[in-house]
């Protein structure tokens, strides 16, 4: 399968540029009550194979090896990014790569995690279809994403639209009707504050 990278996944805010300092920056603190909000939540037994969609510098992937045992795994389109994370988890499999045509067999993952990252996402259809692909039957997707009020919702991705800022935003059923064409089911919803969380499996 093609793992090359095209600007599929929208480079809307140049991570980038900014791999080096990200954990430490603004994204990187803002993005701690996500991570906490997906430990909370993520269900992994011993040996699963995960996959984080949009892994950035690999730190949520290495919280989540640090409870669980796992096969780790990540993929995000800023070359930056990737290079710092295999500068930091070595033990973790890390490639470039955009979330609608994925380097990996079908059925290879348990679970599958994209936190802060499905809102950044410009194919989303096509990132359903590969999370059915990659997902082996029974698996779970976790989209942990901002949560905001519907008037505020649709005010910011108006605002984007009109500034040409990829992103967009959507609301817990939204994201769950996406995906329900591509053979998964909703599984639960969990809140922190303006995080939250939606738990798709794939069919069995």
């Amino acid at each position: 399968m093609d793992g090359g990278v095209k600007d599929h996944s929208a480079k809307d805010f140049r991570f980038g540029k900014r791999a080096d300092a990200y954990d430490d920056g603004f994204e990187g603190r803002s993005s701690q009550k996500f991570y906490r909000l997906v430990l909370r939540e993520i269900e992994v037994r011993p040996g699963a194979f995960v996959l984080d969609v949009g892994c950035g510098t690999g730190a949520l992937l290495n919280r989540i090896a640090s409870v669980h045992e796992i096969n780790a795994y990540g993929i995000d389109m800023e070359e930056n990014m990737i290079a710092v994370a295999k500068n930091k988890h070595p033990e973790m499999d890390f490639r470039l790569s955009r979330c609608d045509n994925m380097p990996f067999e079908d059925q290879t993952f348990d679970v599958l995690v994209a936190c802060m990252a499905y809102h950044h996402f410009s194919g989303k259809e096509e990132f359903a279809k590969e999370a059915a692909r990659v997902l082996k039957p029974s698996g779970v997707l976790y989209i942990a994403d901002p949560r905001f009020p519907e008037t505020l919702q649709k005010a910011l991705n108006a605002a984007l639209h009109r500034l040409g800022i990829g992103g967009e935003f959507f609301n817990p059923q939204e994201i769950a009707n996406a995906f329900v064409p591509y053979g998964f089911e909703e599984n639960g919803v969990a809140f922190d504050g303006h995080a939250q969380i939606v738990k798709l499996r794939r069919s069995p």
